[in-house]
């Protein structure tokens, strides 16, 4: 069974959703660990509710590099085979994602590489794009650049607000982070260029 690292910095809807369909069987996968920056994310609480393993690492204060190597250490304690971001408000030391290559998935909610970084959503709705949508990408060491694994378009309706239009793109979210982790736990991808290519059966 892959063993999974979950890192967030807040309520972790992403992490709730995944451990659901790990519950019922959509994901074989078990979520080794449960690490967030901030001692009191909610995220903790409802991992500790679920029976995982959640550990407190409080950042502040902390240097980048630093942090990530105690990170790290947890990680590798825990045997993780895959590192899952579900809202975890920090950048990556190169030295983290180097350890970790293509083992570190993200999902952001917008169709990258449009409107990386914060509020994307709100970044995309003030911009008066006609779709939106969200991306399920590994991580490199640039800021939500890495290869794509998954995307989900959103059209944005006439009676849209960014936080209407936020809502629908999270759901998306919840549906195609599980499909990408499964993806890449099967191990039937190739990476050409940047562009992650599924293997397909040949009889």
């Amino acid at each position: 069974m892959k063993r999974l690292g979950v890192l967030l910095s807040g309520r972790g809807s992403n992490f709730e959703a995944i451990a659901q369909n790990i519950r019922v069987g959509v994901l074989e996968a078990e979520i080794a660990v449960v690490i967030s920056n901030r001692p009191d994310a909610p995220g903790l609480e409802i991992a500790r509710q679920l029976g995982l393993k959640a550990v407190a690492l409080s950042s502040k204060g902390v240097g980048r590099e630093d942090f990530d190597q105690q990170v790290a250490a947890i990680l590798d304690e825990h045997k993780v085979d895959l590192v899952v971001l579900a809202g975890y408000m920090r950048l990556l030391s190169g030295a983290f994602v180097r350890r970790y290559p293509l083992r570190i998935v993200n999902i952001h909610p917008s169709l990258l590489p449009a409107f990386p970084g914060l509020d994307a959503q709100h970044q995309a709705f003030d911009y008066g794009v006609k779709v939106a949508g969200c991306t399920a990408h590994f991580v490199d060491e640039h800021l939500d650049s890495g290869p794509i694994i998954l995307q989900s378009a959103v059209p944005v309706l006439e009676a849209d607000t960014a936080e209407s239009l936020s809502a629908r793109i999270l759901v998306e979210e919840h549906h195609i982070y599980t499909e990408a982790i499964r993806l890449v736990l099967s191990g039937r991808w190739n990476l050409e260029g940047r562009r992650v290519v599924m293997q397909t059966d040949v009889n």
